[in-house]
């Protein structure tokens, strides 16, 4: 039998989950039910006409697709690029020890505090010296470098869980360390690398501040920059739209995370090379 401490702290762990879970809900919940209804507000509430005209008004090439193919284009790139130089980087951090393998992870880790409106100034201008303003592969690669620290550290942490056993017996057979991180590391950390990618990804799909900046032309821009087109002039916001756009801006995230996340075996991967 439990204690009455034990069972208010259990009571009040609830009654604060249940709170924080009603503060996530009811956005969601406006989202949907704005969606569908012919006139929609701020407030919540069961809609007296539904309709889906408001997905009909989005889903045009110049308001959601194409801005839709540049977030897929913008979040992609970086996300494979950033992975990409993770592993490399988080490699020799994790197999060699080397005096500054812990100064440089607190240097790291202390490029993820750096604000990036702070760096925004001192970037553009480099962009215009090197005429990248407007240039999707200059922004992938900007957006790349603000998320290779934390993806470094995280990379770094997954990949110590790894054996180096498995690839001293296949330095014996006369692999290299790049050959050994090809075949033997990187499958093996399957799950990490999925987690990375997903955690980059998101990032740079809902990056407003970056694109706004370096991408100038309209049909360069991602859906995260074009959702202020429902925002009009003197306070005046299309809900419905809005929600209905916030919907469809959602899917390809939720998509991309049910695609990554099926079939990963890396835990029981890992298991069988250790026991063989």
């Amino acid at each position: 039998m439990s204690s009455p401490t034990r069972r208010w702290m259990k009571a009040l762990s609830s009654i604060t989950l249940a709170i924080i879970g009603i503060c996530f809900a009811v956005p969601l919940l406006w989202l949907v039910l704005a969606s569908v209804d012919a006139q929609p507000s701020l407030s919540v509430k069961i809609p007296e006409v539904f309709t889906l005209d408001n997905f009909g008004q989005v889903l045009t090439p110049s308001l959601t697709f194409v801005p839709l193919m540049n977030s897929v284009i913008l979040s992609g790139g970086c996300a494979v690029l950033t992975v990409v130089l993770a592993i490399l980087a988080a490699y020799p951090l994790s197999r060699y020890r080397m005096r500054i393998t812990k100064p440089f992870l607190y240097g790291v880790l202390f490029g993820t505090c750096l604000p990036i409106t702070a760096m925004m100034v001192p970037v553009y201008s480099l962009f215009v010296q090197l005429n990248l303003i407007d240039s999707l592969p200059g922004t992938i690669f900007f957006m790349a470098a603000t998320s290779l620290p934390m993806a470094i550290w995280m990379m770094k942490n997954f990949m110590d869980s790894v054996p180096v056993s498995l690839e001293e017996a296949a330095w014996v057979d006369g692999a290299s360390s790049m050959k050994t991180l090809a075949r033997i590391v990187v499958p093996l950390m399957r799950p990490g690398i999925a987690v990375v990618f997903i955690f980059v990804f998101i990032q740079a799909w809902g990056n407003f501040f970056v694109p706004f900046v370096l991408l100038l032309s309209p049909d360069k821009q991602p859906a995260a920059v074009s959702i202020f087109n429902f925002f009009g002039a003197n306070g005046a916001v299309a809900y419905g739209q809005l929600a209905a756009y916030s919907i469809v801006y959602s899917l390809p995230v939720l998509a991309l995370y049910v695609l990554i996340s099926r079939g990963l075996g890396g835990s029981s991967a890992l298991a069988g090379a250790v026991k063989g």
